[in-house]
């Protein structure tokens, strides 16, 4: 599923996807530029917010965290794939004191 969506965004060389380790409990998912790692099963929403996160992030190690960017990247991404509407999406995001990126690009586009 990640590099389906990787290629579907027009990005290359998706992360590599792993396991996430059996002993981590307080770790739902975590994620890099360079390799996101996963449970066997976890909700759709996780998987996007960990394919948000190597979208906002560079190999280097740089990542937006929980920034503007992020936000940005996982609105499109739920909107998109699990068909929730966009405006609704930052509308409460900005209620709540979260800044969206309307125009979040990948972290190593101009890399």
């Amino acid at each position: 599923m990640v590099n389906a969506i990787w290629s579907e965004m027009g990005l290359l060389y998706p992360p590599k996807v792993e396991p996430l380790a059996k002993h981590a409990k307080a770790t739902i998912a975590t994620a890099t530029r360079l390799c996101i790692r996963l449970p066997e099963r976890l909700p759709s929403w996780c998987l996007l917010h960990e394919i948000a996160h190597a979208i906002t992030a560079t190999a280097e190690g740089w990542s937006d965290g929980h920034g503007a960017a992020f936000m940005g990247v996982y609105v499109r991404l739920l909107a998109r794939y699990l068909r929730l509407e966009s405006a609704d999406l930052v509308r409460t995001a900005r209620e709540d004191h979260i800044k969206v990126a309307d125009d979040a690009r990948p972290a190593f586009a101009d890399a």
